[in-house]
């Protein structure tokens, strides 16, 4: 089936005569285009947040070519180790965004003058590596291979290529296109991982959060397919991935100030501020990774992705407009 240029609302629900080819070429073109719209203004540099949307879009774009690989078949130039390795370029940038803008806005103001110069030597250290990962972000933005990338993905779009399974109804699929990410994310040993853990187990809670955020994207493709329950376990998703995510910053930016804070300087303060930031973080952990040991709630998260809602879903025709 053909579908047009412009961008496809993927979320909504679709018909039994939708075939996962169908669907998976709506979801792929969404998140491409997600991706590609922000970067004049990502080059331009003027504002971190087009930046932002273009990492996330990257991820996402990464999620939809694991979920429907069974179903497509894209050219080499189009891979997910392509867009992976854009995503590397962008998301160097954007830590850094994110760690100069906590010591600018959330830590400065709270420790001592005396501590603040030590804190705008570690600001400006920072926005000298920052001009250097935006120079490179510039660079991949312009360079060929980006070109073929998106050359790739426009060909496929218009013309695009399937495997024997795309032709199948998406119905039929369903269940099975999500059951593997939630057994990534219930076989995690970060569950295991208390709140008062040592330093050695933050891989596995940073792991963790990359588990919650690769099934949170990929669940948010077939929201509609599902009830207010599905939904609900997304936002909890959500919640826990911005839980790890806030005590990994706070870890990184530990790690930042290691490297560049003056030498013979301890910043006390500000150690003790990011300490106060990942214990507010790790609040609740408890309930919440023993829940997900549970299993009679790992077993309702089951049973969930195996009752989608067909009675809504979308036509064909609405998938192509």
């Amino acid at each position: 089936m053909k579908i047009d240029k412009k961008q496809v609302t993927a979320t909504s629900l679709i018909d039994p005569s939708v075939t996962l080819g169908a669907f998976a070429h709506a979801v792929i073109a969404e998140q491409y285009r997600a991706v590609v719209k922000h970067e004049k203004k990502v080059i331009a540099d003027k504002n971190p947040e087009p930046l932002h949307q273009m990492r996330v879009g990257t991820r996402r774009l990464r999620t939809a070519l694991q979920v429907f690989d069974w179903a497509i078949a894209l050219p080499k130039a189009a891979a997910a180790k392509q867009i992976g390795s854009l995503a590397k370029v962008l998301g160097r940038l954007r830590d850094l965004d994110v760690q100069i803008d906590a010591l600018q806005t959330q830590y400065r103001s709270d420790v001592a003058e005396t501590t603040q110069r030590s804190l705008d030597d570690v600001i400006a250290k920072l926005q000298k590596e920052r001009r250097v990962a935006s120079a490179d972000v510039k660079d991949a933005l312009t360079r060929s291979r980006y070109q073929q990338l998106k050359t790739a993905y426009e060909t496929w779009i218009e013309q695009p290529r399937y495997t024997a399974l795309a032709s199948q109804p998406l119905q039929l699929f369903l269940p099975d296109l999500l059951s593997p990410l939630l057994s990534t994310l219930l076989l995690h040993p970060g569950w295991l991982v208390p709140a008062d853990a040592s330093d050695a187990d933050s891989e596995s809670l940073h792991d963790l959060r990359k588990a919650c955020k690769h099934v949170r994207y990929q669940a948010e493709f077939f929201v509609s397919f599902y009830g207010e329950a599905f939904q609900t376990w997304i936002d909890d998703v959500k919640a826990i991935q911005s839980k790890l995510g806030t005590v990994h910053d706070s870890q990184v930016l530990q790690a930042l100030l290691k490297k560049h804070q003056p030498k013979h300087t301890q910043l006390p303060e500000l150690q003790t501020a990011i300490h106060q930031t990942q214990t507010e973080a790790m609040s609740g952990w408890e309930a919440v990774r023993l829940r997900y040991l549970e299993p009679a709630f790992r077993q309702q998260l089951r049973q969930l992705l195996l009752e989608p809602i067909a009675a809504d879903m979308p036509t064909e025709q609405q998938l192509s407009k």
